[in-house]
């Protein structure tokens, strides 16, 4: 059975440019693993336009950093997992967590529904127009 992935687009804050966030299953992966006042990566890194963005499974490993902590990641450290792709697979193994934290577990995406997930998210670009 694979685990199900919803992405979604933060509105932007006095803060910080728009972020997201990663439901695995039905849960907030990263407020689960570095609490509600923590936040995800930004929006505009993760979803590139016109080129692959790090999420994007391949035959390669690759670690892509999806949360930090309130204190930030300098402090603390990143949420951060390995993302690979094997044939019709795309899995989330090998978690690193900020200080203290407990880390997710291994995640296993159907590819295709992966792929749309990623299609969905990128192709609404409501929060790149400025003002």
């Amino acid at each position: 059975m694979f685990d199900r992935l919803e992405i979604k687009v933060l509105l932007p804050g006095p803060r910080y440019v728009a972020q997201l966030r990663f439901w695995v299953n039905g849960e907030d992966v990263v407020a689960g693993a570095v609490g509600e006042g923590g936040r995800g990566p930004y929006a505009d890194v993760v979803l590139p336009v016109g080129e692959r963005g790090p999420l994007e499974g391949s035959g390669e490993p690759r670690r892509v950093d999806v949360g930090e902590p309130d204190c930030t990641g300098g402090c603390c450290g990143y949420l951060s997992v390995v993302v690979q792709r094997f044939g019709d697979v795309v899995q989330w193994p090998d978690w690193q967590v900020p200080k203290g934290e407990g880390a997710p577990p291994e995640f296993h995406f159907e590819a295709g529904a992966y792929d749309a997930e990623l299609a969905r998210v990128g192709a609404d670009r409501w929060w790149s127009v400025p003002g």
